[in-house]
């Protein structure tokens, strides 16, 4: 089998180099890596899962055993995105009520912050229940050859992208960056307390084996190490996909991309299913094997990340959304939503709601560059961006057993703290070698604790950082040179910089941000590329002499 799979992969490269040019470039070297990705790890069959088993009875009665944690992530969710506080895609066309219930059932936090405003240093402060720049962790995975391609088809006239050559000597191969092994991850945590640890879907942290879901704490894996997935394969008559030309990652993600998952250190293999059924569908059997005996399940759908690619079925659902790639995305959604309630639904029927720490959040806000412009309404940036709708984003927080019933909480937390909370909740010590930037939410979330959790909460990549104290936020950018400072109390959607205006509030956060500092370490990795993310409008609307810009390091 693997003989005639590497057959027809010599014929696709035979098939690129007749194509041959897409926006200049040679299409052999567009889709190079996928070809030598699929030579050196070729994809199997789909083949069913079998999931360790607990115990054939409960190993104590209901209420006497430590709770299960559910951690959700979905991937770029946009902040406007859920109809839980009267938002929803294409303006409500699309029912979240399974996400929603999270909220109406548990905690909101409203003012809920990633750690970063790109997926893998977030993740790796979910992780770690530490700020990423800690440990060097300050930028994204990807490979040399990728950040030269799009440096090479940069789309802004008026900015265009940097490329930093001479780092390359310093960025190791992509399979070492990643999660340090010497890092305590939530897993392994918990997996000391007696859980059970599983993991579904998207790793982003690490692809050599020390930096595994395997080596990091995880008793069992099922999912992608890379940054995406396709959701199906390119060419299934049961999806319907959208290519995004105006952005040069785009296509390279088409070209590229295979539908695939692997089971613990096993061989690629294709899922059953859409990608983002497929990896509900196996949690429920996860959850179900471990019905009687504490697990912690960390379920990292890949859903709405781009490509942009949904279900038929999804797409044929929403007929009243004229506009293709809003159709598409909206479907996405929908997925998500039906994925997060069969998951709830499991834990109902075998009797674990009310003894679960359910946490759904999203890594960061959605991004400019799948061209739609309300998914952050109604506030200002996107991914790869400090502004709210980079980094903030949907939070929600559940525990029947413990937590008060559609309650909404207002202070400042982050994705650091998902570590801290499920440790209070499983009983764990916090590690005391090092330290911890997360708080258990869990005292605060019932009355029992009063004040804000965090004095402030910091965010860097490269130049650009932000860092929020308060109702104060401020970021500061070399490229541009400029400062904003927003007053989040009066101005919640950072529409007016107050920064000449405050001087010496500006003076005081960016002493916050120098103590800061002093605590983190060199990036493991130095950032290759700085590419101009336009704040108020997406990507393929052509940038203004007018428009507020950053420049985004990784």
């Amino acid at each position: 089998m693997r003989n005639g799979r590497r057959v027809g992969v010599l014929a696709v490269v035979g098939g690129a180099l007749a194509l041959g040019y897409w926006r200049g470039l040679p299409l052999l070297k567009l889709y190079g890596p996928g070809i030598v990705a699929e030579w050196r790890d070729p994809i199997g069959p789909n083949h069913p899962i079998t999931w360790e088993q607990g115990p054939a009875a409960p190993q104590a009665p209901p209420g006497q055993r430590p709770p299960n944690v559910v951690v959700i992530l979905a991937d770029d969710l946009g902040a406007n995105d859920l109809t839980y506080a009267g938002g929803g895609v294409a303006n409500g066309a699309v029912p979240t009520p399974n996400i929603d219930s999270i909220a109406r059932e548990g905690v909101t936090l409203e003012a809920g912050y990633a750690a970063n405003a790109t997926c893998a240093p977030s993740r790796a402060a979910i992780m770690t229940g530490r700020t990423p720049t800690r440990f060097g962790f300050e930028f994204t995975p990807a490979p040399k050859a990728f950040m030269r391609l799009v440096a090479g088809l940069g789309t802004s006239s008026l900015h265009p992208t940097r490329y930093f050559a001479d780092r390359e000597k310093d960025v190791p191969s992509m399979d070492l960056e990643g999660l340090p092994p010497g890092e305590i991850t939530v897993a392994e945590l918990l997996k000391d307390r007696g859980y059970h640890t599983v993991m579904l879907g998207k790793w982003h942290l690490g692809e050599a084996p020390p930096m595994r879901p395997g080596a990091q704490g995880f008793d069992e894996f099922l999912g992608f190490l890379a940054g995406a997935a396709m959701y199906l394969p390119k060419d299934d008559p049961a999806s319907v996909g959208v290519i995004q030309d105006f952005d040069p990652i785009d296509p390279f993600l088409w070209a590229n991309l295979r539908s695939s998952v692997r089971q613990n250190t096993g061989e690629r293999f294709r899922p059953g299913a859409y990608m983002t059924d497929y990896l509900a569908d196996e949690a429920v059997k996860a959850i179900d094997a471990n019905r009687n005996r504490p697990f912690f399940l960390y379920l990292a759908f890949n859903a709405p990340h781009t490509p942009l690619q949904a279900l038929r079925s999804d797409y044929d659902a929403l007929p009243q959304i004229g506009h293709r790639p809003l159709r598409v995305y909206a479907a996405m959604i929908r997925a998500l939503d039906r994925g997060v309630g069969r998951v709830l639904e499991a834990l109902r029927a075998n009797g674990l709601e009310r003894d679960t720490l359910v946490i759904f959040t999203s890594d960061n806000g959605g991004a400019h560059y799948i061209g739609l412009p309300d998914i952050n309404r109604p506030y200002r940036g996107w991914k790869m961006t400090f502004f709210e709708g980079g980094v903030r984003t949907p939070f929600f927080v559940k525990w029947p057993a413990t937590l008060p019933q559609g309650a909404r909480y207002e202070q400042p937390v982050g994705h650091v703290d998902i570590f801290a909370t499920a440790a209070g909740a499983a009983g764990a010590p916090l590690p005391t070698d090092r330290p911890m930037d997360g708080v258990n939410l869990i005292p605060f979330l019932t009355g029992e604790a009063q004040g804000a959790p965090h004095a402030a909460l910091f965010w860097r990549s490269g130049h650009y950082e932000g860092v929020r104290a308060g109702d104060w936020k401020l970021q500061v950018s070399e490229r541009p040179l400029k400062t904003w400072l927003f007053d989040l109390a009066q101005d919640p959607t950072e529409k007016t910089n107050v920064a000449e205006a405050h001087p010496e509030k500006v003076a005081e956060l960016r002493a916050l941000l120098s103590a800061h500092h002093a605590e983190t370490v060199m990036p493991a990795w130095p950032a290759l590329i700085e590419g101009p993310i336009t704040i108020d409008h997406p990507l393929g609307v052509p940038d203004g002499p007018d428009d507020e810009y950053v420049y985004w390091a990784n």
